[in-house]
């Protein structure tokens, strides 16, 4: 298995977040992390990614702990679009994902810059990389971030809400591309983006302090994208599941994103 929680519980300040969960994620799936907010997801990202530890509980990366596993993580953080007032280029953001790899005693050679240019070549960025980041839109701002994370030559590729505030067309973009960076790595993604991450992940897991995992076969898989080709603008999971036949009303919150 890639990934293993066995019964593991989490709690900020005495508050339990997470509650004897369990689930295993094998190695080249793709998982989306669903559920409400507050439920713990992002908690449980931070908990594989060895972050922070379990009060109880262990997790395992391909069988052992993660700071004992040497599992390379490429994480990517949600775009909020802050500090873009820093003047600093696309090239140099994605770079940072190579500092691991750096001989500090030696200038940043030619193989590293060549991996960060083909890390913007994967994500379809290379022509942006002497772009400010600020310059870019925030899908655009995302792919960057993707591609700092595919500089590490990750195991695993982990993302926190990686099209919220991004538009519909943008969203697509993205969760292609995750689709492509699958056939090479596991991907690990937190959504709450029901009607978009179902027509890409093999898998689910509902997290609200404990955790269900449900599977998407092809076929769903297959009508969900379908359902979502030629659609434009704002498109929530209540008016998807609609469209799929189903009896849902959109809140007035929604209506009004």
């Amino acid at each position: 298995m890639a990934v293993e929680l066995r019964h593991v519980t989490f709690a900020y300040d005495g508050r339990p977040v997470l509650e004897n969960l369990s689930c295993e994620v094998e190695k080249g799936d793709f998982l989306a992390i669903i559920g409400p907010n507050g439920g713990g997801k992002s908690t449980l990202l931070k908990l594989m990614m060895g972050i922070v530890e379990p009060q109880s509980g262990d997790v395992l990366l391909f069988g052992k702990p993660p700071s004992e596993s040497g599992v390379v993580i490429g994480y990517v953080p949600q775009e909020t679009g802050h500090n873009l007032d820093f003047p600093i280029t696309v090239f140099d953001v994605v770079s940072m994902g190579s500092l691991h790899r750096r001989d500090w005693l030696r200038r940043f050679g030619k193989d590293a810059k060549e991996r960060v240019m083909r890390a913007l070549e994967t994500v379809r960025m290379e022509k942006f990389s002497n772009r400010r980041i600020a310059e870019l839109s925030g899908g655009q701002r995302q792919r960057v971030l993707i591609a700092r994370a595919l500089c590490s030559d990750p195991d695993i590729l982990m993302l926190d809400e990686p099209t919220a505030s991004i538009d519909f067309k943008g969203q697509r973009e993205i969760f292609d591309l995750l689709e492509r960076l699958n056939e090479k790595m596991t991907v690990i993604v937190v959504s709450h983006d029901m009607s978009m991450v179902m027509g890409y992940a093999r898998h689910a897991l509902y997290v609200h302090r404990t955790a269900v995992m449900h599977t998407i076969d092809a076929h769903t898989r297959y009508q969900i994208k379908r359902q979502l080709e030629g659609h434009e603008g704002h498109y929530c999971g209540a008016e998807f599941w609609q469209d799929m036949g189903k009896k849902i009303e959109c809140t007035e919150e929604c209506r009004n994103a």
